[in-house]
Order: structure tokens, then sequence, then C-alpha cells
């Protein structure tokens, strides 16, 4: 794989989600806590191995997609981040989720930021949305804390989401 996909910030390594991921991938996504207020919800294992499987080809056809996070120190897998196409069609997506172990030292807020500006950057995306239901505080942060604004709402599921938005400055 290109390094130019590797993303290295202060503590963290973004690198391509890839078949070594699978056994973290399968114990993050089937985790209650993190999954199940995301879009799908909580993952069997062979619904990860077909996601992991189609982030992998995201990567190929699109120059973007999923990253690992791990600590560049230790190696430690900590979560997710990266970007995709919303299935309902609001555009290319930021997305990331974390270990409850690595939650609240700030990981989320460095690697969704990292995986922003990449869109921006590297990929020229002109426009970068997020979604978060609306009661979630933690995610609403970050999104906020790495410069993204609340463009709509809508009803998904029963939730009120918010949706922000991240446009490229010329």
């Amino acid at each position: 794989m290109s390094p130019f996909w590797i993303v290295h910030t202060a503590r963290l390594t973004l690198s391509p989600v890839g078949g070594r991921d699978l056994p973290d991938l399968r114990a993050l996504k089937s985790d209650p806590r993190v999954f199940a207020i995301m879009l799908g919800g909580v993952r069997n294992a062979a619904q990860t191995a077909e996601e992991l499987a189609e982030d992998v080809i995201a990567w190929g056809r699109n120059g973007y997609g999923i990253w690992s996070i791990r600590e560049t120190e230790t190696r430690r897998f900590v979560g997710i981040t990266g970007l995709e196409a919303r299935p309902d069609g609001r555009g290319v997506a930021l997305r990331f989720a974390l270990d409850p172990e690595a939650q609240g030292r700030g990981m989320a807020r460095e690697a969704a930021g990292a995986a922003l500006r990449y869109g921006h950057e590297q990929v020229r995306l002109t426009r970068i949305v997020a979604v978060a239901r609306d009661s979630n505080f933690g995610s609403r942060m970050v999104l906020g804390g790495i410069g993204m604004t609340e463009c709509a709402r809508f009803e998904q599921n029963g939730h009120e989401m918010v949706m922000y938005e991240s446009l490229r400055a010329n």
C-alpha cells in the first residue's frame, strides 16, 4: 500500500484497514458500547469481515476509506476513522469509533481531524459531512472541535440526527 495513505499525528498512526486488523475490528464492532449507536448497529463476525473487504476495495477505488487507528508508540489498536460515501446519498462522510478504553483522551479528535484534513488536502474533496445522534454529545463535541459546522437535522430510525459539514477552503 502506498505510504501516501498512512497518516501520522502526534500520538497516532492511521493505516488503511486490512486483514491484520480483522480481530481488532471484530472486537470493536461487536461492542455495544461503541457500535450500538452507529449506522447499522452492532456487527457480527461475518458482517465485520464483509465490511473489511468492502473497505479494502474502497481504498483502491476512491483513494480514501477507513483507517485503523493505533497508538504510534505501543502499536495498540484504539479504533477506526475514515471517509466513506453515506448510503443515503448525503455525501462523503467522516466516521470514527474508538475503543471505550481509548475514549476521553482526545484521540477521536486527533484521528478524525487528520482524516478530515486528508479528505480535503489529499483527495481534494470539496465537502465532507458527518452525522451524529443529537444525544451523542461526545461525537458532536469532536465534530465541532475539528471545525465542522451543523448544517441539517433529520430523523433516522426514530432518532434525531445532526448533520455537520466541512467545506474545503479554496
